[in-house]
C-alpha cells in the first residue's frame, strides 16, 4: 500500500496543474455593450460647454473655504453611514480570506489521554495530526476566490462613493445653511424698511398729508414682514441642525456659518460619457458585482463534477493496558484520497445554477440602471448649470432695476406724488428679487457639486482619490 500512496502524492501536483482554467468575467467593454446596447458613450456631452481637459479631483479646494474643508473632514471621521460602508469592506475582506483558506491544506490535531483508575481501566494516550487538501480540479475554489475578490473591490468602490457622496452632501448642507442665514438677514433688512415706512405713514398722518388707511396698511405689512423674519430664522436653524447631524454632532443649531456664499469656481472639464462610466465608483462597484456573479455562476456549474480530496495523518499512540498490533510502529503515518461524485437526484445543483444565472442577469440589469441614471445625472447637471447662469445674469439686473425703482417711488411718496401702496409693491418686488438671486447663486454652487459627484470627481487630491483597481482573475491552479 505504501508505494501506491507515494504514487498518489506524486500525482497530486499534476492533477492540480491539469485542472480546468476558470473563465474570466466579461470585460468592462463587453459589459457595457451587453447592458447598454448601441448607446453611444464616446461622443461629448450633449448639454455641456465642451470645456477641454480631464475630469479633475480635489474639487473641494476650488471653493477656497478652509472651514468647509474642516467640516467635510469632520463628517468623514464621524458620520455613521460611512462607518457602515467601512464595516462592509471589512466583511468582504474576511470573505476573501475564507476563500483563500479553502484553497490551502487544512490541519487538525487530535489528542487522547486519561488516568488509570484501576487494573481494568485503559489509559490510551497519544496525538494524531490530520491533513486534508481538496484539489481544485474544476476551478470551484478558484471561482469562489475570484467572486470574493470582486466583491471586495465592489465594497471598496462603494465606500469610495459613500465618501464622495458624504463630502458633496456636507458641502451642499453648508451652502444651504449659509443661504438661509443670508435670507434671514435680507428679511431683517426688509423689516427695517417696513418699520421706517410705517413711521413715515404715521408722520404724514400727523402733519395732515396722510390718512389712516395708509397707516393701517403699513402696520399690516409690517406684521407680515415680521412673520417672514420668524420663518426665515427657523429655516436657518433647521439647515444648521441638518448639517450638524451630518457631522455627527448634537443638533443644537449652534454652528456658525459664513457671512457670504463662496464664489462659484470656473468651468469644469466634463470629459466623455465613457470616461465617466469608467471612473465613477458606484459604477465600478456595479461592474465588479457582475464579475462576482459571473464567478459564482461558474462555481455553481462545476458543482456537479466530482471532487478529489487528499488526506494524510501522522500520529503516536501508547497504552499501558492495551497491546498494540505487532507490526504497529510509533510514530505511524499514512496518506489517502477521497473522490466524491455528486448525484443531483433532488435537483438542488440545477436549482443553484438557475439562481446564480438569475443573479448574474440582475447584476447586469443593475449596472445598466445605474449607468443610465449616471448619464442623466451629468446631462442634468450640465444643463442646470447653464440655466442657472442665465438666471443669475437676469436676476442681477432685476435687483438693480428694482432698487432704482424703489428709490424713485419712495421719493415720490415723500412729496405726495404716489400713495403707500406703490411703495409697498416696489419694496416687496425688491425683496423677492434679492431672495431669488440669493437662491439661484446657492443653487449654482450646489449644482456644481452635483456635477463633480456625477462625473465621479473626488473631493480629495488625486493621490488620495484612487479607487481600488479592478483585476481580472484567470487562475490555472
Amino acid at each position: 500500500m505504501r508505494p501506491a500512496r507515494f504514487r498518489l502524492l506524486k500525482l497530486a501536483p499534476a492533477l492540480v496543474l491539469a485542472g480546468c482554467a476558470i473563465q474570466s468575467p466579461p470585460s468592462p467593454e463587453a459589459l457595457r455593450q451587453d447592458a447598454l446596447g448601441k448607446l453611444d458613450v464616446t461622443t461629448p456631452w450633449r448639454a455641456g460647454d465642451r470645456t477641454p481637459g480631464a475630469v479633475p479631483d480635489n474639487w473641494l479646494a476650488t471653493f477656497g473655504d478652509p472651514q468647509l474643508d474642516a467640516l467635510v473632514a469632520e463628517a468623514i471621521a464621524h458620520n455613521p453611514d460611512l462607518r457602515v460602508a467601512a464595516a462592509r469592506v471589512q466583511q468582504a475582506n474576511g470573505q476573501l480570506d475564507m476563500a483563500k483558506a479553502a484553497q490551502r491544506p487544512s490541519l487538525s490535531l487530535l489528542g487522547t489521554g486519561g488516568i488509570k483508575m484501576s487494573d481494568m481501566s485503559s489509559a490510551l494516550t497519544g496525538v494524531i495530526a490530520l491533513v486534508s487538501w481538496e484539489l481544485d480540479l474544476w476551478g470551484s475554489l478558484r471561482y469562489g476566490r475570484a467572486a470574493a475578490e470582486a466583491s471586495l473591490e465592489a465594497a471598496q468602490a462603494d465606500e469610495a462613493f459613500a465618501r464622495q457622496s458624504l463630502a458633496a452632501t456636507t458641502a451642499k448642507a453648508w451652502i444651504a445653511a449659509t443661504q438661509t442665514r443670508l435670507e434671514a438677514q435680507t428679511a431683517a433688512q426688509m423689516l427695517q424698511s417696513g418699520e421706517q415706512l410705517s413711521g413715515l405713514a404715521g408722520d404724514r398722518l400727523r402733519v395732515g398729508v396722510g390718512n389712516a388707511q395708509d397707516v393701517a396698511t403699513a402696520d399690516a405689512n409690517l406684521n407680515a414682514q415680521r412673520d417672514i423674519v420668524v420663518q426665515s430664522g427657523f429655516a436657518h436653524q433647521s439647515a444648521v441642525r441638518a448639517l450638524e447631524l451630518l457631522l455627527g454632532r448634537y443638533p443644537a443649531a449652534e454652528l456658525a456659518t459664513r457671512d457670504s456664499l463662496p464664489t462659484l469656481p470656473g468651468p469644469v472639464p466634463a470629459g466623455l460619457p465613457l470616461q465617466m462610466l469608467e471612473r465613477r465608483p458606484d459604477l465600478v462597484a456595479a461592474e465588479r458585482r457582475v464579475a462576482a456573479a459571473f464567478s459564482r455562476l461558474g462555481q455553481a456549474r462545476v458543482a456537479a463534477l466530482p471532487s478529489l480530496r487528499l488526506t494524510g495523518n501522522v500520529g503516536y499512540l501508547d497504552s499501558d493496558i492495551l497491546e498494540l498490533k505487532q507490526d504497529y510502529d510509533n510514530p505511524s503515518a499514512g496518506v489517502g484520497g477521497k473522490i466524491v461524485m455528486p448525484v443531483d437526484i433532488s435537483g438542488e445543483v440545477a436549482a443553484q445554477k438557475t439562481v446564480r444565472s438569475a443573479q448574474q442577469d440582475e447584476a447586469i440589469a443593475q449596472y445598466a440602471r445605474l449607468a443610465l441614471r449616471a448619464l442623466g445625472d451629468v446631462e442634468s447637471a450640465l444643463a442646470g448649470g447653464r440655466m442657472l447662469a442665465d438666471r443669475e445674469r437676469v436676476l442681477s439686473q432685476l435687483v438693480d432695476d428694482r432698487g432704482r425703482t424703489l428709490d424713485f417711488t419712495q421719493s415720490n411718496y415723500k412729496v405726495g406724488r404716489q400713495d403707500l401702496r406703490a411703495v409697498e409693491q416696489q419694496q416687496l418686488g425688491l425683496y423677492d428679487a434679492r431672495i431669488q438671486l440669493l437662491r439661484v447663486r446657492a443653487d449654482q454652487l450646489a449644482q456644481r457639486i452635483n456635477l463633480h459627484l456625477a462625473l465621479g470627481g473626488s473631493f480629495s487630491p488625486p493621490a488620495q482619490a484612487a479607487v481600488a483597481p479592478r483585476t481580472d482573475h484567470v487562475a490555472t491552479r
